[in-house]
């Protein structure tokens, strides 16, 4: 079939800004299911329940150093001309309870986290005091010590039913501790999405096969799938599609049936051998948008097939690239419920002139600096559609706007950063 030829009025290819072509896309993403994982599995995954503090934290009083605890009324007076003199009757190593009640004029030797005794309202530095034996082990003080001092409340930092986290929060490593110390041991999360990954062409070579002339080696679904994983979704290599229209829908439409997303690289243009261009003005298929005010990747696509979801992006790596982190990261960080499902934005200076005259606006591969307290960034060297090797040099999106003159370094310019892979 000649894609260029067909005068179908899906494929009006009527250019997008970003911001719309996205909020298409989320009303049409499905939430996941939920189930639970222990908590040193769930690293990596969205929280899919609010947590609510079982106990307050911390949980009774504790001594904020090593010293000793005592009745704060019991140091008043104390100087340097004259010194209070308090009894040593106890000693409570951490996760020790107090074995003695503490009477007015004793104290006793307490470790930092350990159990402050229900009588002492303070605790005093060691190296605060002197020590004496004289029928025992006494220490003395030059100053008055206040209430209060070097002791930890009960609920210092959460009060029992306090809000500890809320669904839709990404569990890292501080996470992990704040559900660890409050002992719980599983949590609910969002059911990773399966995303099949395809990318289309005859001029494709597998990754082992030996170069010949004119091919290429499929490198975009390796990349894809590496950006599926640090999204929190599972990637699923597919076989290459040869540019087949028919073996191309039978493919995808089977994917569509076991996957929660497919996406495919390749063949989005208007060309004779277009086939996924093809594809999405099949019956059945409702065309979300086919072109975007962006570069690179205007060409990129999405549509919805039975309820499902399929990007098409370009075949470019650098596209691809980009494609996947404005529109298809987003889908399944919504999927799984996440608050946060775009790329974080910041403002920053640009570090060297950019000179490219611009239509669209650009998302240009850059790198982040600091200096002297402020962050620049700085454009790669090589931003082409077709150019791959500076994705690996790259921490971050700049947006360019669109512009007849280029951007001159000093100004200050929007950023995204780019996500990280979760362990």
């Amino acid at each position: 079939m000649n894609a260029a030829s067909n005068s179908s009025s899906k494929f009006r290819r009527t250019a997008l800004q970003v911001a719309d072509a996205q909020q298409l896309i989320l009303p049409r993403v499905p939430r996941a299911a939920v189930e639970t994982v222990n908590l040193i599995e769930a690293q990596g995954r969205i929280l899919a329940e609010k947590v609510i503090a079982p106990h307050p934290y911390p949980h009774f009083r504790r001594s904020g150093m090593d010293g000793f605890a005592l009745r704060s009324e019991d140091t008043k007076g104390a100087s340097s001309e004259e010194m209070v003199w308090l009894e040593v009757v106890d000693e409570i190593p951490c996760g020790s309870l107090p074995s003695v009640v503490l009477k007015p004029g004793m104290v006793a030797r307490i470790m930092t986290g350990a159990k402050v005794p229900d009588e002492a309202d303070a605790v005093v530095m060691l190296e605060m005091t002197e020590t004496r034996e004289s029928g025992g082990t006494f220490i003395g003080l030059k100053r008055e010590i206040e209430a209060g001092k070097n002791v930890t409340p009960v609920g210092q930092e959460l009060a029992q039913g306090e809000l500890i986290l809320d669904h839709g929060r990404a569990i890292s490593a501080g996470e992990i501790s704040v559900l660890a110390t409050f002992g719980i041991a599983n949590v609910q999360v969002a059911v990773k999405p399966r995303v099949a990954i395809f990318s289309t062409g005859s001029e494709l070579l597998r990754v082992d096969e030996p170069l010949q002339d004119g091919k290429i080696r499929n490198s975009n679904t390796y990349t894809l799938a590496a950006q599926v994983r640090a999204a929190g979704a599972e990637p699923f290599m597919l076989e290459a599609i040869e540019d087949d229209l028919v073996l191309a829908k039978g493919r995808v439409e089977q994917a569509l049936a076991e996957y929660d997303f497919v996406i495919t690289t390749g063949g989005v243009s208007v060309g004779d051998f277009d086939i996924m261009a093809d594809l999405v003005r099949e019956d059945g298929v409702e065309l979300l948008f086919n072109k975007i005010a962006m570069r690179p990747g205007s060409v990129t696509t999405a549509a919805v097939k039975n309820g499902k979801l399929l990007f098409a992006l370009s075949g470019n790596p650098g596209a691809c690239f980009v494609g996947f982190e404005l529109f298809v990261r987003p889908a399944i960080q919504t999927m799984m419920g996440s608050v946060t499902p775009y790329l974080t934005s910041f403002e920053a200076i640009l570090g060297s002139d950019y000179n490219k005259v611009n239509n669209f606006t650009r998302f240009v591969r850059g790198r982040t600096e600091i200096q002297e307290g402020k962050v620049y960034v700085y454009p790669a060297a090589l931003d082409e559609s077709s150019v791959m090797i500076t994705i690996k040099d790259s921490d971050c999106l700049i947006v360019i706007p669109p512009t007849t003159n280029g951007v001159t370094a000093g100004e200050s310019v929007q950023v995204l950063k780019l996500s990280g892979t979760p362990a």
